[in-house]
């Protein structure tokens, strides 16, 4: 069965300031559309046709380029629009899981907030910056190159992404041109913590 593009849980402008509904709209309907396509495309008739995007992520290495690039950004903007809310929070709510992760795993909020934003600012070019959960359940935040991930075979640090941060310049240019710091920033106002902690749970449980 093909991927699906999935619709975006909220209206374009849901976000706004902090993500303007024109770089909403292009973002889902252009840019994820497109990588949907393009992935249905590269596996079509090929034994990873009917795999799901995490079997198909972990055996990357395997694969096409094509399947590298479209399988990563069908996966990583899934995550990106989840993760988002128009109800966003500026830290995770006191008592949670992720929030007693972090301040385990990082010493406090603001040291996490920190090293992610320090992570998301310091990509050269395209990417990502994600925090994620290893092995042993430890959070630890990395970013990667174009629309790889940490699920990925080929990756740097290799993890569960519970929280990711795109950085490509349609992301925030038609809003932020090239100040890339200011859209980490207005990130923070909209991230959906009761999204990441169930995925946080969710990646502790499996």
């Amino acid at each position: 069965m093909a991927f699906q593009l999935p619709n975006l849980p909220y209206a374009f402008d849901a976000l706004e300031p902090h993500v303007d509904a024109h770089t909403m709209e292009i973002h889902h309907d252009k840019h994820h559309a497109a990588y949907t396509n393009n992935l249905n495309a590269a596996i079509a008739g090929t034994v990873f046709e009917g795999q799901t995007i995490e079997q198909i992520l972990a055996n990357i290495s395997q694969l096409p380029v094509a399947v590298r690039n479209n399988g990563g950004g069908y996966y990583n903007h899934n995550l990106f629009w989840e993760i988002m809310s128009p109800d966003g929070d500026g830290e995770p709510a006191p008592q949670t899981s992720i929030a007693e992760a972090i301040d385990r795993d990082f010493g406090s909020f603001e040291e996490f907030k920190k090293q992610f934003s320090a992570a998301a600012t310091t990509r050269f070019g395209s990417g990502w910056a994600w925090l994620c959960t290893d092995a042993n359940h430890k959070l630890f935040i990395t970013s990667t190159p174009n629309q790889d991930n940490p699920l990925m075979d080929i990756a740097e640090k290799k993890g569960t992404p519970i929280l990711g941060l795109d950085v490509w310049e349609h992301a925030y240019y038609l809003n932020y041109q090239n100040r890339r710091p200011d859209y980490i920033a207005a990130f923070y106002n909209v991230i959906n913590w009761q999204e990441v902690d169930k995925r946080y749970k969710d990646a502790v449980k499996g």
